[in-house]
């Protein structure tokens, strides 16, 4: 299971950053969050599609599967939201709008 995790970081290492920055906007949708955790979950259930016994063949599925829905999920993120995934992904600050008051 390890190796396959380490195989997928180093395909989604810069769609994992976009997903999380744009899971801690204010404004991120709910379905985001939902679609986030179900990911994870398939990535680290031993429930696979192809089952991992198979060997290249089951992992092939995950390193797949895996960046295809994370690609298909940051398409679908609201305009603004992207946005400021992708400069808060580079390293920007966030833009005034996006500052959360926590007073």
């Amino acid at each position: 299971m390890w190796k396959r995790i380490a195989v997928l970081w180093t395909v989604v290492r810069h769609d994992v950053r976009l997903l999380w920055f744009a899971l801690q906007h204010p404004q991120a949708p709910g379905w985001l969050k939902w679609a986030a955790i179900g990911l994870v979950a398939y990535v680290l259930s031993p429930v696979d599609f192809i089952p991992d016994m198979l060997p290249i063949v089951g992992w092939l599925d995950d390193a797949v599967l895996v960046p295809l829905v994370m690609r298909w999920l940051i398409g679908r993120l609201p305009a603004h939201v992207r946005a400021a995934a992708e400069r808060r992904s580079r390293g920007e600050r966030p833009a005034e709008a996006e500052v959360i008051d926590v007073r």
